[in-house]
């Protein structure tokens, strides 16, 4: 896998990698930036929510489970000082659909967790990760909370 970013003026760059696609990327007027693009910090907990929540979604429609609408958050505690590095995230899982199984919605956040999920296990090794998790039944006047929690993986081996 390859990827670059290109400048472009001041703070502002454009990514790329593999795929093509492209992305902004940018820093805040108060460090000389001009506010136009994703923070590269930014990308990290964008990419372990992105990687997780493709994986929770594959699974559980392997599993199929009547999902109508899906959400993956994932909030980042920075350390105050420089580098300010991530030091502890906690990722949130919102499951809306007809009758979703609670244990379909546990495996496949612990398979993505162990074994699918790269930047999970990449980013696991260096702070803790928590996963929570809120199941909703679709109707019509909106979702309804059945159930939330809290998993907690087995720690990544290696």
């Amino acid at each position: 896998m390859d990827a670059s970013v290109t400048w472009k003026q001041r703070l502002t760059f454009t990514a790329t990698a593999d795929s093509g696609f492209t992305l902004p990327l940018g820093a805040e007027t108060g460090v000389g930036g001009d506010d136009d693009g994703f923070r590269p910090i930014e990308l990290m907990a964008v990419s372990l929510a992105g990687c997780t929540a493709m994986d929770v979604i594959s699974l559980l429609q392997k599993k199929r489970q009547d999902v109508t609408a899906f959400e993956v958050r994932v909030h980042a505690e920075r350390a105050s000082e420089h580098p300010k590095v991530i030091t502890h995230a906690v990722i949130e899982y919102d499951v809306s659909g007809h009758n979703v199984d609670e244990a379909a919605v546990l495996r496949a956040l612990e398979l993505s967790a162990v074994k699918y999920c790269p930047a999970q296990a990449m980013l696991g090794h260096v702070f803790p990760i928590e996963l929570k998790y809120r199941l909703f039944e679709a109707e019509t006047g909106g979702p309804r909370l059945v159930k939330e929690g809290i998993y907690t993986p087995a720690p990544i081996p290696g």
